[in-house]
């Protein structure tokens, strides 16, 4: 009860009356699912959980679009904490905030400000967590910036289906945004195309020659890749480079700095290496509202079975003017996620180790960065442990054809691989 004596639960009435009148009767759009009134009302309120990942310019308005939409259960899982660069778009989030767990302050913030809502944060990894956890869901909905974190979650979700336990199918929506572009799609795991299907869709890593950043760098980008590739494991060895801990990027700044005066090139930033090394896409706020409302607009509807959900892709494009476009992408065969795990790449018979390396790393339908190699009895080339990768190296300048042979398989693992990739090796 309040000051002027409206209780808790007729604001929260109040606050759903538009919400309601699309629940308490059927439409020409309904599933024959839909239990109007009381019935819809209850699961969406009362039973249905979701779980938002990220909780950055895309999370936030996901976040508000969801509490205000009638969800009253909501998790976010956020690994970051709130920079200053953050405020502009970032609305949750305040000065004092700067410094702090994005997605603890984005769950206080919602639910001060819209009561009844429970939103529980987790300040850590997506990778952090088992699929217990996220069995726990009715769905799942992504704001990331990442596509190494898209296809982790893509490819749990789909190992989580059970044929035999329709529970086990947790709809994925995904969002993405680019400057003033943006996506929203509706995965049905093992139903529909999935993330990995389409992952020439998504902008791939820009790479820069080797032989360019160590010789003849022209670009701020340049010295910045030849910081963090070549010059922090010739100074710090095996540890690790976290790209999420201020003093790693702060030291890859300052060489990447010194590096860049002494072949007077301009431009390197702070905010640069960031982008370089996190590989950070630019963010528009308008752009982020357009698709969190897409993915909530989504999330409503296969909760409610209002209307008929996303069928899948829908894209945004408001660079000159405002167009949009929807399709249905279609499932690969041989997706190595949702197919049959195998993917068969035709190569030269000259081809050697580390060329085939560098093309898995290039092919937009794979994107494996620094790739392992192997077969079902030998490594071919190992990319750590150290003592491992000193071993394996002279493979490097071998040819593929000396390991496997027509039809052969070699077993790829990747840092940016949620899965083990087969490749059926064909000779051209």
């Amino acid at each position: 009860m309040d000051a002027n004596g409206v209780s808790a639960s007729n604001d929260w009435q109040g606050r759903y009356n538009h919400i309601d009148q699309i629940l308490e009767q059927p439409g020409p759009r309904t599933d024959e699912s839909f239990g109007a009134g009381d019935t819809v009302k209850d699961f969406l309120r009362n039973q249905c959980k979701v779980l938002v990942i990220g909780a950055g310019g895309l999370g936030c308005e996901i976040l508000a679009n969801l509490a205000l939409t009638g969800f009253k259960e909501i998790h976010v899982i956020d690994m970051d904490t709130i920079d200053i660069s953050n405020l502009n778009r970032q609305f949750l989030f305040r000065q004092k905030d700067v410094g702090k767990p994005k997605a603890t302050v984005a769950a206080e913030f919602i639910m001060k400000r819209v009561p009844g809502v429970t939103v529980t944060p987790y300040f850590g990894k997506i990778q952090d967590k088992d699929e217990d956890y996220y069995m726990q869901f009715h769905l799942v909905i992504c704001g990331l910036d990442s596509v190494e974190a898209r296809r982790w979650i893509n490819a749990t979700l789909i190992n989580m289906v059970d044929s035999d336990s329709p529970e086990s199918l947790k709809p994925l929506i995904d969002g993405g945004t680019e400057g003033f572009r943006g996506q929203a799609r509706v995965i049905l795991p093992t139903v529909t195309a999935c993330i990995e299907c389409t992952l020439n869709m998504h902008t791939k890593p820009t790479a820069f020659p080797i032989c360019t950043i160590a010789n003849t760098p022209r670009l701020p980008e340049h010295c910045i890749e030849w910081a963090s590739v070549l010059e922090w494991p010739r100074v710090h060895g095996d540890k690790k480079m976290d790209n999420d801990d201020p003093e790693h990027i702060g030291w890859l700044y300052s060489t990447a700095l010194k590096r860049a005066k002494e072949f007077n090139i301009d431009g390197v930033t702070w905010s640069l290496t960031q982008g370089v090394v996190k590989n950070i896409i630019p963010a528009i706020a308008s752009t982020n509202a357009v698709i969190a409302a897409a993915c909530c607009n989504e999330a409503f509807k296969i909760a409610t079975s209002s209307a008929a959900y996303l069928d899948n892709y829908f894209m945004y494009m408001g660079n000159d003017s405002i167009y949009t476009l929807t399709f249905q992408p279609e499932r690969r065969e041989d997706c190595p996620v949702c197919g049959n795990n195998s993917l068969p790449i035709e190569i030269s018979k000259d081809m050697t180790v580390e060329q085939l390396i560098e093309t898995l790393g290039e092919r937009p339908d794979v994107q494996a960065k620094k790739p392992s190699l192997a077969t079902a009895t030998s490594s071919i080339y190992l990319q750590s442990p150290k003592q491992l990768e000193e071993a394996t190296r002279p493979n490097l300048e071998k040819k593929v054809s000396d390991f496997v042979e027509e039809s052969g398989q070699i077993i790829v693992t990747s840092v940016s691989l949620p899965f083990s990739l087969q490749l059926i090796v064909h000779f051209v």
